[in-house]
């Protein structure tokens, strides 16, 4: 399923567009102030975000740049009402990919996402999350609460590891094989105790990684 954010204030507009989409299989999550946006996308990375430049709280060229530095795949269109030559040029130089100017036809929207998406690959797989704690696989990258954090190889293959079966508890048995054995690297119970709690330390103890007595651990949203 594609996930949208969508930033619209005006409440009619975002309906339309929510409702269309969703009849298609998108989850679409509206947000009415640039500041609910940014708060969102520190917990969890959208396959694709909808912006409106004139927001109450401020103006959307700003957070397409802001976005465009923290996740360079992320797809972006603007959807607004400024359709001046000068105002494209801007929105393009702020790092979106596309721009629609209202009013606009939902069928020609819809086209227009569905192309970007087919360019822009399987975000999904790219950006993982957790609450705040997000991984850039590509570039084995670890942030929390939008601060790079640096975790040494078997913290960050442990984090993706749980990442990657985010929801699922899984076995101190599983893990081991999978974090350290898979590489010949057999290391005993004691080596996974001590990573984790490192682990954890670094996250600043996070309420989504949770340990299940006499199992092993899992991860999940807890926001």
């Amino acid at each position: 399923m594609v996930e949208l954010y969508y930033a619209e204030d005006d409440a009619a507009i975002a309906g339309v567009v929510k409702e269309y989409l969703e009849q298609r299989s998108f989850k679409v999550t509206v947000y009415d102030t640039l500041f609910g946006l940014r708060q969102a996308l520190k917990v969890r990375v959208p396959t694709l975000v909808l912006l409106d430049w004139n927001m109450p709280d401020g103006r959307g060229d700003r957070l397409c740049r802001w976005l465009r530095s923290n996740w360079r795949e992320l797809p972006i269109i603007f959807l607004t009402v400024r359709g001046d030559a000068s105002d494209i040029v801007s929105g393009f130089q702020s790092g979106a990919d596309d721009y629609v100017v209202k009013p606009f036809e939902l069928e020609v929207l819809y086209s227009r996402i569905q192309a970007l998406l087919r360019r822009s690959g399987n975000l999904a797989e790219q950006y993982l999350s957790c609450d705040g704690i997000m991984i850039d696989v590509n570039r084995r990258t670890v942030f929390c609460h939008s601060e790079e954090t640096g975790l040494s190889e078997a913290e960050y293959q442990l984090l993706l590891f749980l990442m990657q079966n985010k929801g699922r508890t899984v076995t101190r048995e599983k893990i081991l094989e999978q974090v350290w054995d898979v590489k010949g690297s057999y290391v005993n119970n004691n080596t996974l105790t001590v990573t984790m709690k490192r682990l954890r330390d670094k996250l600043h103890q996070p309420s989504c990684l949770k340990t299940v007595r006499s199992v092993g651990y899992r991860l999940e949203d807890t926001i």
